[in-house]
């Protein structure tokens, strides 16, 4: 028989394997930052900065103060890689042989790359040349042969170099101000291609695991998310693996269908189950955040109804440019639009909104003003301004 749950049971089951459920309980040193990426499995990478950069904020949420440099030296240092994953994501060195299958695939990230290398033969070659003779470039080291246009307007070169890291001819040896640094895989990660490539069948079922396990309690449609697996035969594969005891089946209360745990977190189970798991959080959160990423599941877990408004024209946002949820104690609670003035140290609070329902006394505001001022602290904007608030 399926446990039953209940869904604030599923709720603090993800907190809690994501990190979240308490505040962090030391000072973060430099091995915390590896173990949080090991952790969520992922992170997810993102340039806008008018906070943070999406990863330095997704680690600050779980470790606190912390020194952002450290996310930096341990790509350097080869513990860490990137490429497609859930998107593009700094990944556990340790998982480069999945990612290998993706690489020769040629998918996640460019769905038909080998196709446009076989169409720019002599660009690709002219590129990989200049690498091997030069070392490592970023995309500024080359100049534009053609205008701009086509994705993201990128130039063809940075076109070029994104496709060859999607296929592994290419890896990120280091970041310079956030700009890649893409060399030759042989000079990043030695023995690179003698790593045994799982198969298709290993690897869908190896991510389908670490889905369910990154997610706490998840539901079928839930899980292909987490590594952008196909959504096509997850439900059945869920079933084969809770048959063969990989999975632990549960249901949720109020929910239809199967909700599956990991074996790894039958502890956590237990807790949940006997209210052991106490959420007492509060915290920022990137919109690039493993807790809220998939926006369905947020509506269905949170009753959260988020989307990202920098790509909506300014006349019809309703909650800003880059609004960053916060979550207090187990809820979403409210939506904050910011950004941090750094040369002036000042850390401007352009709106808040609160969510339908939630009670405005004076414990939550001082919890999410004392969690705005961690996150400005951190960040070295200490001044908060607020400029506007809703209700």
């Amino acid at each position: 028989m399926p446990i039953p749950l209940t869904r604030t049971d599923a709720r603090n089951l993800l907190l809690a394997v994501q990190g979240l459920l308490t505040p962090p309980a030391a000072p973060a040193a430099k091995s915390d930052v590896l173990a949080a990426i090991r952790r969520m499995g992922v992170l997810q990478i993102d340039t806008i900065q008018v906070v943070a950069r999406s990863p330095y904020l997704t680690l600050f949420t779980r470790l606190g103060e912390y020194d952002p440099a450290w996310l930096d030296e341990h790509l350097a240092e080869g513990r860490l890689f990137e490429h497609w994953s859930h998107a593009a994501c700094f990944i556990p060195i340790e998982d480069y042989p999945i990612q290998r299958h993706f690489m020769l695939a040629g998918v996640h990230g460019w769905l038909d790359a080998p196709a446009w290398i076989d169409s720019h033969r002599e660009l690709v070659e002219s590129i990989l040349a200049r690498i091997r003779a030069e070392g490592g470039l970023r995309s500024a080291d080359f100049e534009a042969k053609k205008p701009t246009g086509g994705w993201w307007a990128w130039k063809d070169e940075k076109i070029a170099l994104e496709v060859l890291l999607t296929t592994g001819q290419v890896m990120v040896s280091r970041r310079e101000k956030f700009q890649r640094v893409y060399d030759l895989p042989e000079r990043v990660l030695p023995g690179w291609d003698q790593f045994p490539v799982p198969s298709a069948e290993a690897v869908r079922r190896e991510l389908v695991l670490r889905s369910v396990e990154k997610l706490g309690a998840a539901r079928p449609g839930w899980v292909w998310d987490y590594y952008r697996l196909p959504k096509n035969g997850t439900p059945t594969l869920l079933r084969e693996l809770a048959a063969q005891g990989e999975l632990i089946e549960c249901a949720v209360e109020g929910w239809d269908g199967p909700v599956y745990v990991h074996p790894n977190n039958a502890a956590l189970l237990a807790q949940a189950q006997n209210g052991e798991l106490r959420p007492s959080y509060t915290t920022l959160l990137s919109p690039f955040d493993p807790l809220t990423w998939d926006r369905a599941r947020a509506r269905e877990l949170f009753d959260f109804d988020y989307v990202i408004e920098c790509y909506t024209p300014a006349a019809k946002r309703r909650y800003g440019y880059f609004s960053l949820p916060v979550l207090r104690r187990g809820a979403l609670v409210t939506r904050l639009d910011a950004k941090a003035h750094r040369r002036e140290g000042r850390f401007e609070v352009r709106s808040l909104h609160f969510e339908p329902g939630v009670t405005l006394d004076d414990e939550l505001r001082a919890d999410v003003a004392a969690a705005i001022q961690r996150c400005a602290d951190w960040h070295r904007t200490p001044q908060v301004e607020f400029l506007a608030f809703s209700d």
